[in-house]
């Protein structure tokens, strides 16, 4: 069947009559005018897609009637124009295609059926750690180290680019993915098979809402959906409802996009955006630059948005020009725009669309803020840091709690530290990290760093020799322009050289801490603390010793480096005294938003981006050295400990199998809220005395070369023995933090791997019992999968966040939501009983279901399968076991 919309298809530019387009505008259709401009990218989507196999007509009427249909949980599919991958959720995505190429061939399909259909860029940057610091040769170490460690991954990776279409690898080294994408890869409007067409782009990680900040729509989906989605598959979601974000006036002289970005973080969570998209409109969107916006954007996933976005400006125009983009393209980019309605003008209140929701922020009320000690929600003004951390500290252990003693708020532990004495107490800073995409890619911000540094230098300011601090920009123009402002010779007096181009410290690949410092820190028991420019500050994230940790802008990271602890007030307290006795307050070095400017505009030019770029996937000679094999199958290596066939296809036939009744069910773990899929999954450090340490100790590796879970995703022996892994985790059913649990027919306390194994072997089913927003931040996969392999059937919650409870559908794991009013407390549930899942023939989504417990209680709750096509994904057993049917028939 032809597209029905045909008849607004006209050419661009009447001298290049190939080259056309659907012109929107042309609907004359007033509900268009006043569409969110961030669901128009949805409409002209469905609109160049409309086919009976694709989109229907009726989708594309439903996106039209979005103010009348918003709240009723209405299916339309989307197909993006781009997919972008990181490694560390990019090599279980290879992992997948190639098992699925395997399974399709048994299935007498033909395997390379398995390949990429739409563009797919895969950026190489959450493998490198911070082994090395505070040398002028930790670069070149920190990425030596990255090769031996990861060889085997990156070879893997290598087959793929090769043996896969449509799949480019950017190489170590590079930068990171969202920054990479914002000044590189991002088209903005495509030009792709004689059409123009916005971009838009879904990817395997969280923060890939970042590009939102350019006018690319963007969101972060699991990597089993992005699989699909590679694959041809659309997405299908709910058609979102839209909260309008005002912004107005003017930030103050001293605040920086990171105080802003920290203070709609908190504002948000409180609104309650789960599920939908975001909007920023109104005056104040003017005053900020696109790397502004994108640092807003890019937490987006701590706000709980599916994205944040901002429609394309002549701001934007200009940053696409800065960055070093083709002059002409930009110009059809601009055309394009105007000609469908879609370049916004923030100060011209007529192009205001409707919103299902506005709320307001003025600017000139953002005050210097940091978030901890462990979410990113957890706003904290600089002038109440000191009296914020004290008071955590005799708080109950919770989010803003630590439970110390009072008689212990003060204790102090003295160690040596290459032969100086020094002490540590609760507060102390062990690590500061400039790091994370979320701020190294605003020049703004950076260069403050750098400027600061330079007075700090220059007023005779020292940073503890203790204290791991670290550089990682988000790409090399960031080094670019920091050596060629004059200020990275400053910054590497402090401490702060580059160590490397990845996520690092953010992450979780914040490496080791000097061993008399953790020795210290175990001594006393000490609340140590980290404090870096990130987006997540999760607890057992950054480092398994800093049990806080503070996410801040690149000048306040130096700051509290310098000062050596968090309970300081920067008003009343000087940072620190020189040589000559001379007090120096932070606001003695704080540079002016005006010096920052000036140097931006001098230093910050095109030639840069374009002199880095141009070379980006060809510079790296360790990654061009690397041999793969160029079989179009991938041939497994059972002695590998990182690259594994997954079990996830084994037995797999063309023919379906009715879902069935979950009877007599144990419950694995009993949770609170907020459990992350940093909780579920962790990506950091394997601990020596875990599953996962057992397993590769059994496989002749030593402790030093365990690397981490997140290198490890290629291999699901060392996931399911790494999944409820975190040290830090919370289960109801144990009296202090840990990875472990009840196993209740026994009555014994091990670990959680360890107890599922053990209800497997005796055929008994598994659930998790949770509270609100299970399954926040990361977008893992292996967060779904991990569960999976241990036997969870279901997940019974009072909320989701928005990917995870995806991913669960992608794998075949029900997602189960409480009635509204109800939870665990109401129902009087202990997770000691054993629960019987009724699962009906017929199926529709968001149905409620019936639960019946051992002890003679029934109850219900809702079966989150929101569309009718992950419906077909659970009767299928998961997206992924669809995908193959669907290639192999």
């Amino acid at each position: 069947m032809s597209n029905p919309f045909v008849r607004i298809v006209e050419p661009l530019d009447p001298e290049q009559p190939l080259k056309k387009f659907f012109n929107l505008s042309k609907l004359e259709d007033v509900r268009y005018a006043r569409l969110p401009f961030s669901i128009r990218v949805l409409l002209e989507a469905a609109i160049r897609n409309c086919d009976e196999f694709l989109v229907k007509k009726g989708d594309v009427e439903n996106i039209l009637n979005w103010k009348v249909v918003q709240h009723k949980n209405v299916e339309v599919p989307f197909k993006p124009a781009r997919v972008i991958l990181q490694d560390f959720t990019g090599v279980p995505a290879v992992v997948d295609f190639a098992a699925m190429r395997d399974a399709v061939k048994k299935l007498g399909g033909d395997p390379e059926k398995i390949n990429p259909i739409c563009p797919a860029d895969l950026v190489i940057d959450h493998s490198i750690q911070v082994d090395f610091n505070r040398r002028s040769d930790s670069l070149q170490k920190n990425q030596d180290l990255e090769f031996e460690r990861n060889k085997e991954r990156f070879e893997f990776l290598k087959w793929g680019s090769q043996a896969f279409k449509n799949m480019r690898i950017i190489p170590p080294g590079s930068g990171i993915i969202h920054q990479v994408n914002l000044e590189y890869l991002a088209r903005v409007v495509m030009d792709h098979d004689g059409y123009y067409y916005p971009d838009s782009v879904v990817g395997t990680d969280s923060h890939t809402t970042m590009i939102d900040g350019l006018g690319v729509l963007g969101w972060g989906v699991g990597g089993i959906e992005a699989e699909a989605v590679m694959l041809g598959q659309p997405i299908s979601m709910v058609l979102p409802e839209v909260v309008g974000y005002k912004l107005l006036g003017n930030p103050q002289p001293l605040v920086t996009s990171t105080d802003i970005v920290l203070t709609i973080t908190k504002h948000l969570r409180q609104v309650g955006v789960v599920g939908k998209f975001v909007e920023f409109f109104g005056p104040g969107v003017a005053q900020l630059s696109i790397a502004d916006r994108a640092t807003i954007a890019n937490m987006c996933p701590e706000y709980g948005a599916t994205a944040a976005y901002f429609p394309v400006d002549d701001i934007s125009i200009g940053y696409l020009i800065q960055t070093g983009r083709d002059k002409e393209k930009v110009m059809c980019t601009k055309k394009y725009l105007e000609a469908v309605g879609m370049l916004r003008d923030f100060k011209n209140s007529s192009q205001d669309p409707d919103f299902t929701q506005v709320v307001e922020l003025d600017l000139h009320t953002v005050v210097p803020c940091c978030s901890g000690p462990k979410r990113p929600q957890d706003k904290v003004a600089v002038s109440d840091m000191k009296k914020d951390f004290e008071t955590c500290l005799g708080a109950k252990q919770g989010f803003k709690g630590f439970q110390i003693a009072p008689d212990r708020h003060n204790s102090v532990v003295k160690f040596n530290f290459e032969g100086c004495d020094f002490e540590l107490s609760h507060g102390s800073v062990v690590i500061a990290a400039i790091t994370s995409c979320t701020n190294t890619s605003n020049p703004s911000v950076m260069l403050g760093a750098g400027l600061l540094a330079k007075k700090a230098v220059e007023a005779g300011l020292t940073v503890k020799p203790y204290i791991k601090t670290s550089l990682s920009p988000g790409s090399g123009v960031v080094t670019y322009y920091l050596r060629e402002s004059g200020v990275m010779s400053y910054l590497s007096q402090l401490g702060f050289d580059v160590v490397g181009y990845g996520c690092m410290t953010c992450i979780g690949n914040s490496g080791p801490l000097p061993e008399s410092v953790v020795e210290a820190i175990t001594q006393g028991d000490l609340v140590a603390v980290g404090v870096l420019s990130g987006n997540r500050n999760f607890e057992g994230r950054v480092h398994p010793n800093t049990r806080a940790n503070y996410l801040a802008s690149p000048p306040l990271v130096i700051a509290y480096a310098i000062a050596g602890t968090i309970r300081i007030d920067f008003e009343k307290e000087p940072l620190g005294i020189n040589a000559s006795g001379r007090k120096i307050f932070l606001k003695d070095i704080w540079p002016t938003r005006n010096e920052i400017q000036a140097v931006e505009r001098q230093f910050v030019i095109p030639g840069m981006f374009k002199e880095v770029y141009q070379k980006i996937e060809t510079v790296n000679e360790s990654w061009n050295a690397l041999d793969a094999p160029s079989d179009k199958l991938y041939t497994w290596n059972p002695k590998s400990t990182y690259i594994k066939s997954p079990p996830f296809f084994d037995g797999l036939t063309l023919a379906l199998q009715t879902p069935k009744t979950i009877e007599d069910a144990y419950v694995l773990l009993s949770f609170g809220d907020s459990v992350t899929t940093d909780h579920i999954s962790p990506a950091g450090n394997i601990a020596r005395n875990s599953p996962a340490a057992r397993y590769l100790t059994s496989r002749g590796l030593t402790p030093r070369e365990f690397n981490s879970y997140g290198s490890r995703r290629g291999n699901d022996a060392v996931m399911a023995r790494g999944t409820f892994a975190n040290i830090r985790l919370v289960n109801k059913f144990i009296d202090k933090q840990g990875p472990q649990t009840v196993h209740f027919p026994s009555g014994e306390t091990l670990d959680v791997f360890d107890a599922a194994e053990r209800y497997k072997q005796a055929g008994h089913s598994l659930i998790v019992l949770a509270g609100k927003e299970y399954g926040a931040g990361s977008s893992r996969d292996w967060a779904a999968k991990g569960p999976f392999l241990l036997g969870v059937k279901a997940v019974l919650a009072e909320s989701y966040e928005r990917i995870h409870r995806s991913n669960l559908v992608g794998m075949g794991v029900i997602p189960l939501q409480y009635l509204p009013g109800e939870d665990a407390g109401t129902l009087g549930l202990t997770g000691r009983e054993r629960y019987t899942i009724i699962i009906p023939e017929k199926l529709k989504p968001q149905m409620n279901v019936q639960i019946k417990l051992d002890t003679g209680k029934t109850f219900h709750a809702i079966m989150r399968f929101d569309t009718d096509v992950e419906l077909t994904y659970f009767h299928n057993g998961g997206i992924l076991n669809y995908m193959i049917r669907k290639m192999a028939s």
